[in-house]
Formats: C-alpha cells, structure tokens, sequence
C-alpha cells in the first residue's frame, strides 16, 4: 500500500453457511433446467486501526450451472467445488492480516483466486479447476461481506467510502494508467436512484397464456406472463432465447409480442420493453443479425422493444472463432455478461465490438465496482442482472444497480422461481419485494453497509433481520478465524 488510513480495517474472522433454496417452478437457460440452489452466506467481522469492530453480512446462489457448464465435471460436483471454494476463502481471509480498504483486500486476497480454483479441484478430484467466473461467484458473498462490514464499522453506506479520503490506491492499481488519479466515487451515486424499472424474466419453460400450463404451483403467486403483467404491472421482459434455432427464437419473441400486447392493453400501458438474452449459444454474430432483421420484418414494434442483445456467442473469448460484434452492435447494444469476469475481459470485449457491460453482483461487490467505472469511462451501454437472486442477494443487486449512474433496470428473477428466502426481507422492505408498478423502489437502499439492514443467525440459518448482533449457531456453519496473535 502507498498510504495508510486511519479508516482502513482488517478481518478478524469470516464465517460460511450454505441455506438450500428449492425452485417452485423450472428455470431453463443454457440448454439445462434448474430446480434448486444453495445460498453461500458469509458474515465477516473487521476492526479499525483504532479498535471498533463490526459485523457484516453477504449472500449469494451457487449458481453453478451458469458460472461452470462444463461437458466434464457434473452440476452437483461443480456445485459441490464451489461450496468448498468458498469455505477454503473464508478461511484466506480471515487469514489476511493487513489492513486496509475492501476493495484493496479484496483484490489482493484475490491473488490466490486461481491457485486454489487447482488445488479445490485436485482435492475434489474433478477433471478441470474451477473456472475463473465460478471462483468470483464463490467467493462474492465474502466480498459483500467486507464492503457491508466497513460500511457498518464507519456507520456510512459502504458506497459513499469510495474516495481518495478511505481509499490507499487509485483505480489505476487495478485497471490500468487511463484510471491514474480517479476513485470509484467518480463512478458511483451518493444517493441511491428513487427506484428502477424491473426487468422480468420469461424463461423458455415459461408460460404466456393459461393454454400454456401444464402444471400450476400450489401457491397464489401469478404462473402466466399474462398474470405477471397484470399483478406487477411489468413494463421490463428479458426473454430467454434457444440461440440453435432459429425460428423458435423469432416466434417466442412473437408470441410474447402478442401476448405482452393485449396484457398491456388491458391494464393501458403503451410502452414497454425487451432484452433478448441466448446464453452464449449461437454459433456466430450473422445468427443475431438475422434474428433481429427478421423480427423487425414481422413485428418493427417487438423489434423497436428490444433494448438490447445479452451474450450472444460464447464466453471464451480468446478462441480463434470468437465472434465479433461490431455489425451487431450496429442495430441494438451486445452486453457482455458470462465473459466478463476482469478488466482485460472487458478490454478483450470491445476489441471484438461489445458496446454494453452487464453487470451483476454474484461476480463480487469489487469487480462489479471496477467493471462499471470501466464501462462508463469506455462510455458503454450498462444493465445490472441477476442470478435469480433471493433476500439479501437481491438487495445487494439492487443496492448496486441503484448507484452506478446510467443503469435504467434491474433484474429480479427469484419472486418468479424460488421467492421463499424472500418473505422475511419482504417484511422490512415491501417496495423491493411486492411489485405492483413495474418498479423496484431502490431509494430505501441508503442504510449502513450496502444500504439494508442484515440479518441475525438461527439454530436454522439466517433468521430474522437485525444488526448482526448474534453469532451463527447453524449445524452447517463454517466457521474461520484467523489464528494470528494481535500486534
């Protein structure tokens, strides 16, 4: 470190547990459907130079079959390597004994990001490390953790301590010389935006009209796009797209065209919106091009509707076939969203024509942070996405979206598929949960930490929401504290 401030902090001890989350319906993306995930909860204490200490609190799917698809290494194996990478990293940072600011300890804990992917691996016995888009998600709970917890110890949200005042380095330690002089509150609000549009998913399993369903949960919660339009009041649909077929392609957003249509109709609203997302699994740019061109002959509305094309072609990005998207992004903005994963990603992206950065919390509070100052200094398109988050992950996502300048929606999937985690977070914080607008009132996001209050621990797991004041009795609790001896 060049400096040191008296705000800086170090970590005392990080604890993991993982909650399990069942799906009440599907989600197909990728060519996989999913029916369940487990949530990585971390709580790390730190203390200052000075000797006040804090709590603070991080959550975040698994989210294996998205951050690791692998042909080789199968989803419960992956699922279960990236469990036992985040309980290895509870244990490296509560190991770090520096001191410093979030972001700092964050990337240089980071260090080891790569290595341990091997080593997990080697110990699993699995075929292939742990890619580097499974070890940011692995790790992000941690990370929010720390960024929640100097916020808290500071008793200020965590965004507004992003400054030359609490930061040692410039953002050129991290991204490179074009960043020489600027910090992260250059690249972020000081009040979080009022509120943001939610965009809803409309998965490929998904139904538009009740002749659609073949099997309704047993709840109350809406099933059709029809239903979800009309309970709240959407105005935001992120279509899941096949990208090997096209014909489906055009005639789902076609479908959903007529369908958004007369729900729209109904309830008199004129404009809404489309993002079309094939998860990386067309075979090349001419597939997009041709997919929006015939679209637009069909429907110029539904085409008009698009706001933008997520991830079209595959994440490798140094694979000679790797597709350009200079012509593509000619007709509506590509967002890069598995491939980016560091700044060089990025930097790789728009070598190849993406114009737009998704940003999403489950690749750590520090990377989205980086990715977004990037992308507004490259002047790209931005969006904040899910990971079909529930309960304090998607505050988090939300938290996030609601401060970086240039987001215009968010994300939020886990109301539709897995919105149990939900209901105890919907008690405190009803106009991030209970939709009725179309909007997502991300003003209430300005608490200490990451903007919400964080949760207690339970013989069960995360139970009730209070200020951390508890320590976790979970029988799945990971506890690890560093052993070092205080100076």
């Amino acid at each position: 470190m060049t400096q040191e401030k008296s705000t800086d902090i170090r970590i005392l001890d990080v604890e993991v547990s993982f909650d399990p989350v069942t799906f009440r319906a599907p989600l197909k993306f990728g060519g996989r459907v999913v029916d369940h995930t487990y949530l990585i909860n971390a709580c790390v204490n730190v203390e200052t130079r000075t000797g006040n200490q804090a709590k603070g609190f991080g959550s975040m799917p698994v989210g294996n079959v998205w951050a690791w698809p692998s042909a080789d290494v199968e989803p419960a194996a992956a699922e279960a390597a990236m469990k036992a990478y985040a309980e290895k990293f509870g244990e490296l940072f509560a190991s770090y004994p520096e001191y410093g600011h979030p972001v700092e300890i964050q990337f240089n804990v980071g260090a080891e990001f790569h290595h341990q992917a091997k080593k997990v691996s080697e110990r699993l016995s699995l075929s292939e490390p742990l890619p580097q888009l499974a070890q940011l998600v692995a790790t992000s709970s941690i990370d929010a953790a720390l960024h929640d917890a100097f916020g808290r110890v500071h008793k200020t949200n965590s965004y507004n301590l992003l400054s030359a005042q609490y930061c040692n380095e410039d953002l050129s330690y991290f991204l490179d010389d074009q960043f020489a002089g600027e910090y992260l509150d250059q690249y972020t609000l000081r009040e979080p935006t009022a509120k943001l549009p939610l965009y809803h998913l409309v998965g490929a399993l998904d139904p538009l009209t009740d002749g659609d369903v073949t099997d309704r949960p047993n709840d109350s919660l809406p099933v059709t796009l029809v239903e979800w339009i009309a309970a709240d009041g959407l105005t935001h649909l992120k279509i899941k797209l096949a990208g090997d077929n096209l014909d489906w392609d055009i005639d789902r957003v076609l479908a959903i065209e007529k369908v958004a249509g007369a729900a729209q109709a109904a309830r008199g609203c004129g404009e809404w919106f489309y993002s079309c997302d094939f998860n990386e699994k067309c075979d090349s740019a001419d597939y997009v091009i041709e997919f929006l061109k015939r679209v637009k002959k069909s429907s110029a509305a539904a085409y008009d509707r698009i706001q933008y094309i997520e991830q079209p072609t595959s994440r490798d990005l140094e694979a000679a076939s790797a597709a350009k998207m200079h012509e593509v992004a000619k007709l509506k903005p590509v967002v890069i969203d598995e491939a980016l994963v560091d700044f060089d990603a990025l930097m790789r992206c728009r070598e190849l024509g993406y114009s737009g950065v998704a940003l999403k919390a489950c690749k750590g509070q520090t990377e989205s942070l980086l990715a977004a100052a990037a992308a507004q200094k490259f002047g790209m398109f931005l969006c904040v996405q899910d990971l079909t988050c529930p309960g304090a992950s998607f505050l988090q996502s939300c938290s996030l979206a609601a401060r970086i300048p240039g987001v215009s929606a968010i994300e939020g999937n886990a109301r539709q598929y897995c919105p149990g985690p939900n209901t105890k977070w919907a008690k405190r914080y009803p106009e991030m949960f209970n939709i009725t607008d179309g909007t997502v009132g991300t003003g209430r996001l300005s608490e200490s930490g990451l903007g919400f209050q964080s949760p207690s621990w339970s013989a069960t797991g995360v139970d009730k929401i209070d200020d951390l004041a508890a320590a976790p009795t979970t029988s799945e609790r990971i506890v690890r504290k560093s052993e070092r001896q205080d100076e």
